[in-house]
């Protein structure tokens, strides 16, 4: 267990956290269409964005001092293991975040109708939400996902490919940053230009995601405000997401040396 130090301990909190909000984000269309009030669950679940944006750029730099202070022997073996244990982290905080998913639903939509209530004030909200009586209210709320929850979801409003695609991009957005770290050990001579093209490819994930993703649930999400939909469609939809967004980890353990090695190569053509 020599691989598993303090400094990657804080760095696996850090996707830990990143990866529980952004699972929890499939949720947020769920809340604002129970409440009626999608725009305002976009523009509250963006506090949450930044804080998942800070830890991202927070842990980015201690990553790659894991390449700086790896063992000169078995140095590939070494680092492979530790990558392996963050993306191992990334798993466990989507699945964290699913646990979390019901007690989300519930709060985030009071507080959306809070925040409708305090006139968007946002610095209103947070003195109201961290209060002691809406935090006891809160802990009241807490619910374990249960079975029944899938009883209205249907396979039918399932589509697959949506299901493969979503899977894809969190694989890729997982490794992103580890396979170009790894693949400057791998080519050590092209080392920089490997580095810089993981925000390449975390960019091309991200486009991806806006361009087949985020628009088929928000229109699913609008037709439910505007009652030309189902509320069981859209949390079919969101059940699906976060499921294959959990494989989509797993699915991440399989490419990351595959994604590392083709990063070290394609850079040849680069220098």
């Amino acid at each position: 267990m020599e691989f598993l130090t303090e400094k990657l301990l804080f760095i696996g909190l850090f996707i830990f956290i990143i990866h529980s909000i952004e699972t929890l984000a499939y949720a947020v269309r769920l809340s604002g269409a129970r409440v009626k009030m999608i725009a305002s669950a976009l523009s509250l679940f963006n506090i949450m964005v930044i804080v998942s944006r800070l830890a991202n750029m927070m842990q980015q730099p201690f990553t790659g001092s894991l390449i700086d202070t790896a063992p000169s022997e078995n140095a590939l073996e070494f680092v492979e293991t530790q990558f392996r244990f963050l993306i191992g982290a990334s798993t466990v905080g989507t699945v964290f975040g699913i646990i979390l998913l019901p007690t989300f639903i519930a709060l985030f939509s009071r507080a959306i109708i809070h925040l409708s209530e305090e006139k968007g004030s946002v610095p209103s909200l947070m003195k109201k939400l961290f209060s002691f009586q809406y935090i006891k209210r809160g802990i009241t709320h807490f619910n374990l996902p249960k079975f029944s929850y899938l009883r209205d979801t249907r396979v039918k409003d399932i589509p697959v490919r949506l299901f493969c695609i979503n899977m894809v991009i969190t694989a890729i957005y997982t490794i992103g940053v580890l396979s170009a770290l790894y693949a400057a050990l791998i080519a050590p001579e092209r080392g920089n230009t490997a580095v810089m093209a993981s925000g390449l490819i975390n960019g091309i994930a991200t486009i991806l995601l806006v361009i087949f993703i985020d628009p088929k649930i928000s229109v699913i999400a609008d037709d439910v405000v505007n009652q030309r939909g189902s509320y069981n469609k859209l949390k079919s939809m969101s059940i699906m997401m976060v499921t294959s967004r959990l494989l989509g980890t797993f699915l991440a353990q399989l490419l990351f040396l595959w994604g590392a090695r083709y990063i070290a190569w394609f850079t040849k053509f680069m220098v």
